[in-house]
């Protein structure tokens, strides 16, 4: 059997020869840490031992929770199948139940591996529920690597190598009522995917008239509506379990994933009414298999998500929104008087900040040799390469490099949120002066 200790001496190297040099490059571009080898609690620590907070959010109760990893432990002691043949898993089904109770609305729910799939699942369900030949996403949207969520997504390097994409595939500009109304009007849209708070287009919220109008004119035109609350979703706004459930139409369909399994297993969900999933597959068990996945089912992830669960208290929610709102203004007070700041954004434990880029004309990656990177602004990679040395790990946006994003684990301490306003307003001064 491998060691760890030869994995962790030798498979970054490996990494790079084996799977994807180039991740090992764009992680080191975008202030991201590569060398990690130990964690506790939300803290990472790297081969030279050097500590950082862990902000990039998908792991809201810390880095091997010892909750979840007892109730993973217990599992694997004990005699239960490792895999159910038939699908039938009664981990899973209490997982589907528990989930149901806790959204509110919803008495379906399907399982994959990732958010990615839970999209797959909810575009091949609107195809077999309307009939229709149309799909809809938003322009800045991210909604994972598959072809049906990559085809959702208007245009960027996630995007743009792998066309021709999903035909009957189109795009809304954000927050735009009026484009929305006329791409529904012909009736003709099967589902239309939505993230309540753009992560990768630079934590943007959608509009509450632009809400409105999706979902009314949803229902008028028998559309579905499918939330990607992959980010947003277990408490991570601070605004309840979901982000959408305040809405003033519950979503057909909504995505979770992320911290769904602990941080520790994948797993993702697709939750939707019962009447939806019977009107799209029938009620005929050769049509309920039409889409299904081998390893989603599995107990193994059900029972980390189970544990999440009980993790994710009203009250440790609340605390989300209540710290979130603190450091978001936090930020919008402290970083002010910086003219490279523009604007602290977001809810909960999802906060961005936007900032300007320098003006210094060598600060840029055509000035260090990366031509190809030339549309793309260098502030906050360098403001993430900064916070990193100073302990915290943050990361920028897919669509836009000139925000940089923070998702803090749900306890961690408040103190620690303080100091990263300070430690963020020295770093922007510290970039100023070098001009």
């Amino acid at each position: 059997m491998d060691s760890y200790d030869d994995i962790l001496r030798r498979g970054f190297d490996e990494y790079r020869e084996f799977v994807n040099p180039l991740i090992a490059q764009r992680a080191a571009l975008a202030g991201e840490p590569i060398k990690l080898v130990r964690a506790e609690g939300g803290v990472l620590y790297d081969d030279d031992g050097h500590a950082v907070e862990d902000f990039h959010g998908t792991q809201a109760f810390g880095h091997r929770n010892p909750y979840i990893a007892d109730a993973i432990r217990r599992y694997l002691d004990s005699d239960a199948p490792s895999w159910y043949p038939a699908r039938v898993n009664p981990f899973a089904g209490r997982l589907a139940r528990r989930l149901c109770e806790r959204a509110g609305h919803y008495d379906n729910a399907f399982f994959a591996c990732t958010g990615s799939d839970a999209v797959e699942a909810a575009l091949k369900l609107a195809r077999a529920r309307t009939k229709r030949p149309r799909l809809l996403g938003l322009e800045g949207a991210y909604h994972g690597c598959t072809f049906g969520s990559v085809s959702l997504m208007s245009k960027g390097y996630l995007r743009d190598p792998f066309a021709p994409f999903v035909e009957g595939a189109e795009h809304v500009p954000f927050g735009d009522v009026d484009a929305l109304a006329r791409a529904l009007a012909p009736g003709d849209v099967a589902a239309i995917v939505v993230e309540p708070i753009q992560g990768e287009g630079g934590v943007r919220e959608l509009p509450a008239p632009f809400v409105e109008a999706l979902c009314e004119l949803t229902e008028k035109h028998g559309t579905l509506l499918v939330a990607d609350e992959v980010q947003t979703a277990l408490g991570r706004t601070g605004r309840g379990f979901l982000a959408t459930a305040r809405w003033p139409r519950r979503p057909d369909v909504v995505l979770l994933a992320k911290h769904l399994g602990g941080g520790i297993t994948p797993i993702s969900a697709m939750l939707t009414k019962r009447e939806t999933f019977l009107r799209a597959y029938g009620d005929h068990f050769a049509s309920g298999e039409s889409h299904n996945t081998t390893m989603g089912f599995n107990a193994l992830s059900s029972v980390a998500a189970l544990a999440a669960l009980d993790l994710l208290t009203d009250e440790r929610i609340e605390r989300v929104g209540r710290l979130g709102a603190k450091l978001q203004k936090g930020l919008s007070d402290t970083l002010a008087r910086s003219p490279l700041f523009r604007e602290a954004r977001g809810a909960g434990f999802m906060q961005g900040v936007a900032l300007n880029s320098p003006d210094h004309p060598w600060l840029s990656f055509e000035h260090f040799g990366f031509e190809d990177l030339g549309q793309k602004s260098i502030i906050s990679p360098l403001v993430c390469h900064r916070l990193y040395r100073r302990g915290y790990f943050c990361f920028t946006c897919g669509h836009d490099w000139s925000l940089f994003r923070l998702q803090p684990r749900f306890d961690i301490p408040e103190e620690k949120l303080d100091a990263f306003v300070v430690a963020v307003a020295e770093e922007l001064d510290y970039i100023e002066g070098l001009g």
